[in-house]
């Protein structure tokens, strides 16, 4: 007896593939991959304030790491400091001559008002907010310049200048 060869046409819409003993299927294609999403752009470094443009003083060895609007034409400044919570309190103690208050104390954090807050125009009240970072056992605030050093910062440093106009 003679063997014979089956062979099974199959047609998927108008594609046919012949498969069996003779034959080999061809393999499936992979999809084709999706295009690369675009590169985001390079965030560009922003310039550092100045202690004239927010109208305080900036601790000397603070870190600036950014700013970010806070709304009704606001913006709050963020810089990172290694000294400890306690220093800053008491620097900026000395400066704005000013005791402030310590509205948290777990994770404590420490504000002093600097100028009159308008509620009409203002989201947040002109202040400088010192924030410890390392409550709790955390390493600090990671600093979000890409190999900045240090890595991490024990204290945040955040100042809302007063708005064009506050007294």
């Amino acid at each position: 007896m003679r063997a014979v060869e089956a062979v099974v046409v199959l047609v998927l819409g108008s594609t046919a593939v012949v498969a069996g003993a003779a034959a080999q299927a061809p393999a499936p294609r992979p999809p084709a991959p999706a295009p690369a999403p675009a590169a985001a752009p390079a965030r560009v470094a922003e310039a550092p304030p100045t202690e004239v443009a927010l109208g305080v003083a900036i601790f000397p060895t603070a870190v600036f790491l950014g700013s970010f609007n806070a709304g009704q034409g606001q913006r709050y400044y963020l810089f990172g400091a290694t000294a400890s919570f306690a220093d800053l309190v008491t620097y900026y103690r000395g400066v704005l001559k000013d005791r402030g208050e310590l509205v948290f104390d777990a994770p404590a954090v420490h504000m002093f008002d600097t100028g009159r807050f308008r509620e009409e125009a203002m989201a947040f009240p002109p202040s400088v907010t010192v924030k410890d970072y390392t409550w709790g056992g955390k390493g600090g605030y990671l600093n979000p310049i890409r190999g900045g050093q240090p890595a991490r910062f024990p204290t945040i440093i955040q100042i809302v200048p007063a708005t064009a106009g506050t007294p």
